[in-house]
């Protein structure tokens, strides 16, 4: 056995002291408190067999072994397990001694044994809790405590509901909803289940909640991004518990939990890039790329820029977005960048032809392009002159120039496409491919 504190002493000693009381409590109950002097006697000739295998029985099963001001549910299962071990072997040694008592006796005697050691252990659990929670009172005093709703009333929830009773946080769980109506307004360790995904809105300004946890980790990726837009109507902040894939055991813990990352919004698992297989492609080149400033060009831009190019060209029309990039960069990379920003149109063939004579790059990303769909609906021509005669201009170039790699930024609207934008783009591609 491990080291005996003073607490684990008195449980052993009331342990014990259980098994022998319980027995006299049968009898009495038994016989309606006329216990005959046979029984008596029976009593005292057998009272240690029934307290030594008690504290064999018990110590075997675990009782001793467990940290019971934090047991759960499952742990209170080695009570039951120990107290029914103590029975069945009290009286398969009190057969070999040809001694018997009335099964309604062995019954009440195992109820009464159970009942006192599964007591003691849950009433020193409350002590402990209520201890736990006037310290943590008296260290909290003065500071305002943050109001939590937890979305998930299921098991994960109900461990982040556990821990945030237990532990020496400011934060305290005010309610929980579930989209399982079966559990609608139970209570989940004394927090009330008060609704549904469609309820948090109302209910976070009702009750005045200041941070909503999210305790769904195996829910799919719609159903999270669908219940995180509805928690961010509200002005609480929204933390995360991750997928079970991501958690470091079987275990939820209040550590787990944590800030919305935009993977999180993600319809499907991030792409993982081999970055070993891009260097080469870049690295040490002259790379040009037209609408440097987009929303597209820019991005592609400061990757581009982590790879060392020999210079990167960035070619746009638009002077000040593409000047906040050449800022950006400037300050992220300093002199070891070779960056030159040009302002001019994909649609002057001209101006193309001077930047790749004079530059000569080895690779392009063609980026430049009218993007927005329903701008486009209304101005056709220009998406036609922009989209489909900058990509010829541009890859005729890049043809006449001997660029070795050229890289169209298409969309998914192109295949098939329904509007003037995709359609612009769906020919882009084929100008590409004839070239």
């Amino acid at each position: 056995m491990r080291h005996i504190t003073p607490r684990k002493l008195f449980l052993i000693v009331y342990d014990l002291a259980s098994s022998a009381i319980a027995l006299v409590l049968a009898l009495f109950i038994t016989f309606e408190g006329k216990i005959p002097v046979r029984m008596l006697n029976q009593v005292r000739a057998t009272w240690f067999i029934f307290v030594i295998l008690s504290g064999i029985c018990f110590y075997i099963s675990g009782f001793y072994t467990q940290m019971w001001p934090y047991a759960r549910g499952s742990q209170y299962l080695v009570i039951f397990a120990g107290t029914v071990m103590q029975l069945f072997s009290t009286v398969l040694v009190l057969q070999i001694m040809k001694i018997n008592f009335k099964l309604t006796t062995y019954i009440i005697y195992w109820f009464l044994l159970t009942s006192s050691v599964l007591a003691v252990r849950i009433l020193y659990r409350f002590y402990r809790a209520r201890k736990q929670l006037r310290r943590n009172e008296m260290r909290q005093k003065g500071k305002r405590p943050i109001r939590v709703m937890v979305v998930g009333a299921g098991e994960a929830g109900t461990q982040i509901i556990v821990e945030l009773k237990t532990t020496q946080s400011l934060r305290i769980p005010v309610c929980a909803v579930d989209d399982n109506p079966l559990i609608l307004n139970y209570k989940n360790n004394g927090v009330p289940v008060l609704g549904n995904r469609n309820d948090i809105v109302d209910l976070a300004e009702q009750h005045k909640i200041d941070e909503i946890i999210v305790a769904m980790p195996s829910a799919s990726s719609e159903t999270l991004r669908n219940i995180l837009k509805i928690c961010h109507q509200t002005n609480c902040r929204v933390r995360l518990l991750p997928f079970f894939t991501e958690l470091r055991g079987d275990q939820v813990h209040l550590a787990d939990v944590r800030d919305i990352r935009i993977d999180d919004l993600l319809g499907r698992e991030p792409v993982v890039y081999d970055m070993d297989k891009v260097s080469p492609f870049i690295e040490g080149r002259v790379v040009l790329v037209t609408g440097g400033g987009g929303s597209i060009g820019s991005e592609l831009a400061v990757q581009i820029a982590s790879f060392s190019p020999k210079l990167l060209i960035l070619f746009d029309i638009c002077e000040n977005s593409v000047y906040d990039l050449q800022q950006d960069l400037l300050a992220r990379y300093g002199k070891s960048l070779n960056l030159k920003v040009l302002i001019g149109s994909v649609r002057d063939a001209r101006r193309l032809a001077d930047v790749f004579s004079r530059w000569r790059p080895d690779v392009v990303f063609h980026a430049a392009a009218h993007k927005h769909v329903p701008l486009m609906e209304h101005s056709p021509e220009e998406a036609v002159k922009n989209n489909v005669y900058g990509t010829y201009n541009t890859a005729l170039m890049a043809a006449r120039f001997g660029t070795r790699r050229f890289v169209l930024v298409s969309t998914d609207k192109a295949v098939n496409p329904t509007n003037v934008m995709g359609a612009t783009k769906r020919l882009c591609e084929i100008v590409i491919l004839t070239l």
